[in-house]
């Protein structure tokens, strides 16, 4: 942030102190909202000739706004990311316009880039099963078997994210019939625990070499520390390559699959909500187009005139 004013930044801190406080904001977007804001701002200081105050940054103009998203197609920024830049660009100057008391229009009218939204790749019912099985083959040492295997089939069987399954410590086992999770942005939800989530994480326990400690990790590296999401990613992939799936079978595809696959059962739209973790039901609704394409799929390669 060297190349704006220091009002310009204390206002950017400002602004990303009170997100984080009253949303829960976390780490990295934090650090995603500093770096697409203070990239908007620097630009607007060299557009406009030099070191700016609050004054100018306030007086930004239709032509200002199509010359910086120029400017960043220019230099390869893809349209998904330029929306998300613009993005968070038009929720600081929502919260800059309050403080400071002028009408944002410009920048709020600034529409997007169009870009085709990337649906989640599930994996197929019987492809979600091998991989947890051929996960569970991909050790040397029964212990790592056992442990990749559970937390696989945590991310399947309770649609958790690598980072939560990973966070789990002593204190939460043996399993509850549910869990309490902290997910994205601190937000709490309740999953329940299938009683496969339960079996496999008790046959890691039994097999583990490090003690089960309440405040350490639950899932240990084979040195003791912290499992490394990396390790889960390397498994995954030699698993997938081993069962020749495609390369978008990762251990957030598991996660994928758990949602699609409770849509494709009858679940109820809000409750895959919740159970996800989702703070919006647009995020979840992006199933809903899978569960739709899946169906076209089934429709042309079986439908007798097709």
């Amino acid at each position: 942030m060297t190349m704006i004013s220091p009002a310009l930044r204390d206002a950017l801190e400002g602004w990303l102190a009170s997100t984080a406080a009253l949303n829960g904001t976390s780490e990295n977007t934090t650090k995603a909202y500093q770096a697409d804001v203070a990239g908007f701002l620097a630009f607007m200081t060299v557009h406009h000739g030099g070191a700016q105050g609050l004054g100018p940054i306030s007086q930004i103009c239709v032509s200002d706004m199509r010359a910086w998203m120029a400017s960043e197609r220019g230099r390869g920024v893809a349209a998904r990311s330029l929306a998300r830049s613009l993005s968070a660009v038009k929720t600081f100057y929502c919260w800059f316009a309050e403080r400071e008391g002028f009408e944002p229009t410009a920048v709020l009218s600034t529409r997007a880039p169009k870009f085709q939204k990337k649906l989640p790749r599930p994996l197929a019912e019987d492809a979600a099963r091998a991989m947890i099985d051929t996960v569970e083959l991909q050790a040397a040492e029964p212990w790592v078997a056992a442990r990749d295997m559970a937390v696989m089939t945590l991310l399947y069987g309770c649609g958790l994210r690598i980072s939560e399954a990973l966070g789990l410590c002593g204190r939460d086992v043996p399993l509850p019939q549910t869990l309490r999770i902290l997910g994205k942005g601190g937000k709490e939800r309740v999953v329940p625990v299938i009683p496969q989530a339960c079996d496999a994480v008790a046959a890691y326990l039994r097999q583990c070499p490090y003690p089960v400690e309440p405040d350490a990790p639950l899932f240990r590296g084979v040195r003791g520390g912290a499992l490394n999401p990396r390790a889960i990613q390397k498994v995954t992939e030699a698993a997938r390559l081993q069962l020749g799936l495609p390369a978008t079978a990762t251990p957030h595809a598991m996660r994928h699959s758990f949602a699609t696959h409770l849509l494709s059962a009858g679940g109820d739209l809000r409750a895959i909500q919740e159970l996800l973790g989702h703070a919006s039901l647009s995020t979840t609704q992006t199933y809903t187009a899978v569960d739709t394409a899946r169906l076209m799929e089934v429709y042309d390669r079986t439908h007798p005139k097709a």
